[in-house]
């Protein structure tokens, strides 16, 4: 699997040997190794979905999803890639367009709370 960044992955599987963290980091390397056989066009949540069913994960939630989207786009070589498809494919309005003008991951289990404005 084409690495680009060899260190911040072995950190993550160095801190990540708990049940919960491995699973996480486990689904990451099934979805790049799928990265690495498909050339083409791709849905990163499909890759995930796919992840976790060929390593029996057991369903991983939506937090540890955007924990792996986070993996993935941060060290393997299409990682880019696949976090503009993760925030298009994780958006409810337009936040994944915009996090896709800069360096952002969207991850689908966390809140936004604020005030709501009234006209």
């Amino acid at each position: 699997m084409p690495l680009v960044n060899q260190a911040g992955w072995d950190l993550w599987v160095e801190k990540n040997q708990d049940p919960y963290g491995k699973c996480i980091c486990d689904v990451a390397r099934e979805v790049m190794r799928l990265l690495d056989e498909r050339p083409g066009e791709f849905k990163a949540d499909d890759l995930v979905t796919e992840a976790d069913k060929n390593i029996d994960a057991g369903g991983i939630t939506g937090f540890m999803a955007g924990c792996v989207a986070a993996m993935v786009s941060k060290c393997h070589s299409r990682g880019d890639e696949f976090r503009r498809s993760w925030n298009l494919g994780n958006q409810i309005g337009n936040e994944g367009e915009k996090a896709n003008e800069g360096t952002g991951i969207l991850n689908p289990a966390l809140l936004c709370v604020g005030k709501k404005e009234t006209a």
